[in-house]
Parts: C-alpha cells; sequence; structure tokens
C-alpha cells in the first residue's frame, strides 16, 4: 500500500489535489492521496500566507515518522514563498538571481535537504518529493487558454488568456510580482475569479495531459511520484 499526503499551500491546491489530482494518482498506484493545508488563510498577506519552513518542515517530518508507509510531497507557489526573515524558505531568496529553469528546483533542493537532515540522514529522503509550482497555481490553467475560459463560464476571455500566454515559452514563466503573477492577471480580467472553485473547474477541464505537455517542471514532479509508486511496490 501506498499513500500520499499533499502538504499545499491553501484552499486552492487542496481542492485540486483531492478532485483532479488524486483520480489521477490512484490509476497508477496509491491506495490514497489527500492533502493537507500549510498555509493560514487567516493571516494572508498579499504576498501569500504559507507558515515558516520551521513549522512546515515539521510538520512534514512529524507525518513521515508517524506513518512510515507514506510518500509526502509539497504543492507550494514560488510566488508566495516568503524569501527573507523568519518564515524564509530555504533556497528561496538565492533563486531570485537564477534562470526561470533553476529557480524551482533551487528551492526544492535545499528544503529536501533539510528534511532529510531533520530524519537523520545524510543523503536525500526517497519519500519525499518537493514540488514548487513555477510561479503559482493559476500558470497551469493557461496550458489551454479556450478552455480555461470555458471552464470558468466566460469563453470571451480566451483570447486575453491567449495574448497573456503567448508573451512566454511556457506557462510556468508567467512572472511572480504583485502586478503581474498569473492570478492578478486573471482578477483583473475577471473580479469575481474564486481560487478555489474557478481554479478547480479550469484545472479539471484543461486536464492533466495537457498541463503535463504544456509545463515541464509539472509533468517532472507527477512522473517522480509515479515512479514513487512503482518503486514501492517492487
Amino acid at each position: 500500500m501506498t499513500r500520499l499526503l499533499v502538504h499545499v499551500e491553501g484552499q486552492t491546491e487542496e481542492t485540486f489535489v483531492n478532485e483532479v489530482l488524486a483520480d489521477y494518482l490512484l490509476s497508477r498506484g496509491y491506495t490514497s492521496v489527500s492533502a493537507r493545508i500549510v498555509g493560514n488563510a487567516r493571516q494572508r498577506d498579499r504576498r501569500g500566507g504559507i507558515k515558516a519552513w520551521s513549522s512546515v518542515c515539521n510538520d512534514i517530518v512529524n507525518h513521515l515518522k508517524e506513518d512510515r508507509g507514506c510518500i509526502a510531497t509539497t504543492m507550494v507557489d514560488y510566488y508566495g514563498l516568503p524569501a527573507t526573515g523568519p518564515k524564509a524558505w530555504p533556497g528561496r531568496d538565492a533563486a531570485k538571481s537564477l534562470q526561470h529553469s533553476q529557480k524551482a528546483k533551487a528551492v526544492e533542493d535545499r528544503i529536501a535537504i533539510e528534511v532529510s537532515q531533520k530524519m537523520d540522514l545524510r543523503i536525500p529522503f526517497d519519500r519525499f518529493i518537493p514540488y514548487v509550482v513555477m510561479h503559482e497555481f493559476e500558470a497551469l490553467l493557461f496550458s489551454d487558454c479556450q478552455v480555461f475560459a470555458e471552464s470558468i463560464y466566460r469563453e470571451d476571455l480566451k483570447d486575453f488568456f491567449q495574448d497573456i500566454r503567448n508573451l512566454v515559452g511556457c506557462p510556468e514563466e508567467i512572472n511572480d510580482s504583485p502586478e503581474t503573477a498569473p492570478s492578478k492577471r486573471i482578477e483583473r480580467l475577471f473580479p469575481q475569479y474564486n481560487k478555489p472553485i474557478y481554479g478547480t473547474l479550469a484545472a479539471a477541464g484543461v486536464g492533466l495531459d495537457k498541463i503535463k505537455s504544456e509545463c515541464p517542471q509539472f509533468s517532472e514532479w507527477l512522473e517522480k511520484l509515479e515512479a514513487a509508486a512503482i518503486n514501492r511496490l517492487n
């Protein structure tokens, strides 16, 4: 039996995991897939309200120690991760100066090392597979702009979404300033955009296969999760 717990930033990611991702992974070897929120919605500010890394790390390690048959992962937005101060996530500040393709991996590598150290291991821990979304969940929805617009009942926005998509090489490159982050662009076009409801509808409509084909970092994460399930069965 292979269980997966996804430590997520908020309700949007929680709903996505439970309503979209779970079915996909259950068909690929997992016996259960569930999400646990590590953010605090009541304390969010404009840059996100995710907990300090020290607290999240303890949550992950405690869960891994309590359930020795599970695999743990994260699904958190690069955009919202604190870079400095007491809440800072490892590698986030240094990642600012890196090329786009290296940013998420730099953070993932650092948090994997810290979890391994907390588990008293000298090598990366194979039951923890971190994932940092570039730059936030909404970027994935631009994998198919027409379906995105149709899924949130705003077909009139498909050309506007496509214009945003055409500015970058892939959806994961839509950037992370407070004015131009994916969710901010959507909210300017559609002020009624509700992240948990419309985000999940759009993700289900676009489909994981399409997102995988357009978003290489997301695809790599799913491949790692699938491989981990297979390895646990062998």
